[in-house]
């Protein structure tokens, strides 16, 4: 019987031959924390009397979801981290390098084929390099740095194929938006998506990792997709590690297969408070919105900036309403100065923030008032998230929230187009 990529990878990484269902112990090829998990990571590391990681060549530690510190607490955790990478040998990327999973794979730690673990549930966002990258809890992470390895059940898997060529002003984040919309936030608990289709084909390796990015958010445990020569090629540029991508096999047993026609997609919107609360953009057209975000690990890559920058051109932020842009990493803000999206945003009106998760999950930056309306293209628009449980989160792709800038209310983007 022919087995699917997680099957695969997870066979490759146990030494047995692993099918869904089965408990599996693996090496890792790599983890990481972040500033939120690492702090708990390192007590459990103490507790569990360990004096050495397994190999700290395959750790790395990011400090980026409270950066700069924004209090004393925060200060300490962050001292704690420093000081433990340090006795360690672990890589450490400190305030302003970036969001986790911008730099894990842009910096070369992860390519195709490998078991990559994080204390952070959007570690499935290398999915899109044909990655088995799934984020566990900080005790987890401290095991796997003393192992260097962790169990796994191996999941069943969910195939999905977007059926269509992209019609204008349909993007990679409104795909996601309409899958999660279609099968619910618990819709793939604890299954491996595989995600297929000639819309994905089309899409630059930037724009899968939005796709693969929010797999969590109808509970998979990945978003795999293949490694074609446009992966392999962003890959090279990026790692010198050799990749061993994986493919799954014609008689591979699915659990489910869904398809979806992107050609008849309109831009999608998550409404408060659930993600896979989804709606066509004109369903919500008009909401007066006060604030809007682009950035985070889920769209704040180069292509994501010059999208909405495009879209601002020779306008104006709207005079009752900010916008925020955090670039992924600082080399994203860097290929932003230097190919003008930086001050073009600046000029329309934008105000920038260090490179980092800030704004997405309300620990400073950009917190709203009470009864304020947000729309961002972060992964989550829980209560509360941005940092307010009284302010409303709106999600939608990078045009969509330019476009909604321009005009202080959530618009369709593909009239700016």
């Amino acid at each position: 019987m022919g087995k699917t990529i997680a099957e695969k990878i997870l066979s490759n990484h146990s030494g047995r031959d692993a099918k869904a269902g089965d408990i599996v112990i693996a090496d890792l090829d790599f983890m990481i924390g972040q500033d939120g998990t690492s702090g708990v990571a390192i007590d459990s590391f103490r507790k569990m009397n360990a004096k050495k990681v397994a190999d700290p060549s395959k750790i790395a530690i990011i400090i980026d979801h409270s950066s700069p510190s924004p209090n004393e607490g925060v200060s300490a955790i962050h001292k704690k981290i420093r000081e433990f990478t340090k006795e360690q040998g672990i890589k450490l990327y400190d305030i302003g390098c970036g969001v986790c999973h911008q730099l894990t794979p842009e910096q070369g730690h992860v390519v195709p084929g490998n078991l990559v673990i994080g204390a952070d549930s959007h570690t499935c966002t290398y999915g899109a390099i044909n990655v088995f990258s799934t984020g566990i809890g900080s005790t987890d992470l401290a095991a796997g740095m003393i192992s260097g390895k962790l169990w796994f059940k191996v999941p069943e898997t969910m195939k999905v194929v977007y059926k269509g060529k992209l019609p204008k002003g349909i993007y990679s984040k409104d795909l996601i938006l309409n899958l999660i919309g279609k099968i619910g936030a618990d819709g793939a608990t604890y299954l491996a998506l595989e995600l297929y289709g000639e819309a994905l084909d089309e899409m630059s390796v930037d724009a899968r990792f939005t796709i693969s990015n929010m797999a969590i958010e109808c509970g998979a445990k990945v978003g795999l997709m293949a490694a074609d020569k446009k992966v392999l090629d962003w890959v090279a540029k990026h790692s010198n590690k050799k990749p061993n991508p994986q493919t799954a096999d014609k008689d591979a047993t699915y659990k489910q297969v869904v398809e979806i026609d992107v050609t008849k997609l309109e831009p999608q919107i998550a409404k408060p408070h659930q993600v896979d609360n989804t709606c066509g953009v004109s369903e919500v057209a008009g909401t007066p919105i006060q604030q809007g975000l682009i950035g985070t690990c889920t769209n704040g890559r180069l292509e994501d900036f010059q999208i909405a920058a495009k879209i601002l051109k020779g306008k104006k932020v709207n005079k009752d309403c900010r916008l925020i842009v955090a670039p992924a990493s600082k080399d994203i803000m860097m290929e932003m100065i230097k190919d003008g999206t930086y001050q073009s945003l600046i000029e329309s009106g934008a105000v920038a923030v260090t490179p980092g998760c800030g704004p997405c999950v309300g620990t400073h930056n950009g917190v709203p008032s009470d009864g304020e309306n947000v729309i961002s293209t972060a992964n989550r628009n829980f209560l509360g998230r941005m940092g307010n449980r009284n302010a409303f989160i709106y999600l939608g792709s990078p045009a969509t929230v330019a476009a909604s800038v321009i005009e202080g209310k959530i618009a369709d983007p593909r009239k700016y187009l």
